[in-house]
């Protein structure tokens, strides 16, 4: 049994698999979720369900949050019967949504008037890498702190990066999105070139991704998209919210990013389909529509 009592707030798509890791490291483990019923197979695992996040805090010496964004995480640390209100001297908050930064680093201070610590440590890797361990964990906060609760994001992923100061966790993780939708983007563009020129687009895949073009989304989201597959491991809607981030922190620090304000466009087209709560893959389909592509 390790030593630190762990509280995890946001059993959703990413939330329960990873908390599922951190019962089974051998952590106690409370848990709460808006939804009480996603918590029931991690309570029949022996986990303990809180009526609150109060509750979580009052019973945990680390509590994990992840939820969808930065008024949700602001609501379960400071508002009513949120963290704060049970939070213990010492403890640590680590907030793994993908946030607005400076969200962050208000609740840090108000976690510090309370003698406890906040980390913001969002993650990339999708549904995929909670299920399996293998997030990409990008942290920030004070070091000291953020080695005191490294053995526990280990047990959820296999890349853990310490990344500066609180919210700089998030400003990297905005960095991850910026590379991972443009990145996206040029999938779904030479899948369509292909097809528009009559090559097989999963041969074109197996030609290419183990050379200078391989990548993750092309690997893993290409073959979804030439089997219509649009399962979301992560939605549309998550992204936009993402990308809504990145450009209003964009706008504050005066750096221009067209390629960022075109593909947050195209995901616009998406949601105006119905389709926000697709996974991101279907922007595929947005571009095969302007190359009058059948679908």
């Amino acid at each position: 049994m390790q030593d630190l009592h762990v509280g995890f707030i946001g059993l959703g798509i990413m939330g329960r698999p990873m908390a599922g890791h951190i019962l089974r490291a051998g952590y106690p483990l409370t848990v709460y979720n808006r939804t009480r019923s996603k918590t029931e197979e991690l309570a029949s695992q022996g986990a303990q369900v809180a009526e609150s996040p109060a509750e979580v805090a009052a019973e945990s010496e680390v509590i994990i949050t992840i939820v969808s964004d930065s008024p949700d995480v602001e609501e379960v640390v400071a508002g009513p019967k949120g963290i704060l209100e049970g939070i213990k001297p010492h403890s640590v908050v680590i907030d793994m949504s993908t946030i607005s930064p400076e969200v962050e680093r208000n609740l840090d201070e108000k976690l510090r008037a309370k003698d406890c610590n906040l980390i913001d440590a969002p993650v990339s890797g999708g549904d995929v890498g909670a299920q399996k361990a293998t997030l990409a964990i990008m942290a920030g906060g004070d070091q000291k702190v953020f080695e005191r609760v490294r053995p526990i994001l280990e047990v959820m992923g296999k890349s853990i990066t310490y990344c500066g100061e609180v919210g700089c966790g998030q400003l990297t993780k905005l960095c991850n999105q910026i590379l991972v939708s443009l990145n996206l983007l040029g999938v779904g563009e030479a899948l369509t070139f292909a097809r528009k020129n009559g090559l097989d687009p999963h041969v074109m895949i197996e030609a290419v991704k183990g050379g200078a073009a391989g990548s993750w989304q092309l690997s893993n989201l290409g073959p979804k998209i030439v089997e219509r597959d649009f399962a979301p491991g992560f939605m549309v809607d998550l992204m936009q919210k993402d990308l809504r981030l990145v450009l209003e922190a964009a706008a504050a620090g005066k750096a221009s990013l067209p390629a960022t304000s075109l593909v947050r466009q195209l995901f616009c087209s998406a949601q105006a389909h119905g389709e926000g709560r697709q996974g991101t893959q279907i922007l595929a389909k947005i571009i095969e529509s302007l190359a009058s592509l059948d679908q």
